[in-house]
This record gives structure tokens, sequence and C-alpha cells, in this order.
């Protein structure tokens, strides 16, 4: 029930500001809450434990994603993940390590339009950083705008020095 990663999409730069309003007093969002479940590789071996464990974690979000960097993609495991996407509507990302900012998204997520609220409670409860993005996302709703601080954006070079340090990717002597 705890998800690897959650994330958010606040629509502030692609809406009017009179669009917005009027979500407002319609009690209307484009706010989307994400979650993702991350593993290093994915193939038949752990595929249903994998998927299992992003669909417990999706209940409680508009979009729910397994994302891996290495993925086993014979035509019968294909054929496996696009049937269980079918069927329970997990994402799956594929992570490219070289440029982070090219992964690919094989199979998108199913949209929920109504999300779990107990689900998100009981999250808040048991988990102190899940409250507090909570909360986070509250405060920039109320004022409209991104104010809050979220984890750090890497640009792309901090980014690659991170998966290096972390072995995600090996580092190359130039």
């Amino acid at each position: 029930m705890h998800p690897d990663l959650v994330g958010v999409y606040f629509p502030f730069r692609d809406f009017k500001p009179e669009t917005l309003e009027i979500q407002k007093h319609l009690s209307i969002t484009s706010i989307k809450l994400f979650s993702f479940e991350l593993k290093v590789s994915l193939s038949f071996s752990n595929l249903r434990q994998s998927f299992f464990q992003a669909v417990s974690n999706y209940s409680w979000a508009h979009e729910g994603y397994l994302v891996a960097l290495n993925i086993d993609f014979d035509p019968t495991f294909k054929d496996e993940v696009r049937r269980l996407n079918n069927a329970f509507g997990i994402g799956i990302i594929k992570l490219n390590p070289e440029n982070i900012f090219e992964s690919e998204i094989l199979f998108p997520s199913k949209i929920n339009q109504e999300i779990d609220w107990d689900t998100v409670n009981r999250l808040a409860n048991e988990n102190s950083d899940f409250s507090s993005f909570l909360k986070l996302i509250t405060e920039d709703c109320k004022l409209g705008k991104i104010k809050s601080q979220y984890d750090k954006v890497f640009s792309e070079e901090e980014l690659v020095r991170y998966m290096q340090n972390k072995g995600i990717v090996p580092i190359i002597n130039e």
C-alpha cells in the first residue's frame, strides 16, 4: 500500500486563470495524483508480484505505473503485460538510463476519475512523508501556484551523476 514514488500534476501553467476559477466554483479539479512502483528489472520471474504491488498502490491515485530500467520483452511476455494492463489499468514505463528524459511509456495507465479517499487517509496516517506531501499540495492549491518545496528536480547532469552514484548506470570516464 506504500508506493515507491508519488507525484502530482498541477494545471496552473496549462490553463488560463478564468478556467481555473470556474473549475473551483464547479468543484472540479484538473490536479492529478500519480503512484509509481519502481523496479530495476521486469521479467516473467517478478511480473506478477511487481504488477500487483503496483495495483495495490494505485487505488488512491489517478494514474499508476510500474517503472523499470530493464524490461524483458519477448512476445509472450509483452502479451502478458498487455493483458494485465488491460485488466488492471497499471501503466508500464521503461526508463532510459542513458537519457532519463527519453524514457518511454510502453502501456499508459488507465485514469481513475475517482480516487479512494479512505486509502489516501490511511496512507496519510501511516506515512508522515505522504501526509506532508498532501499538506504541500493543499497549500499550493490554495495559492493557485506552486510555492511549496517538493523533492528537488535534477538537471540532466545532476540526474546522471545521481544515477551513477546509485549504480543505476555505469560511470563513464571522459
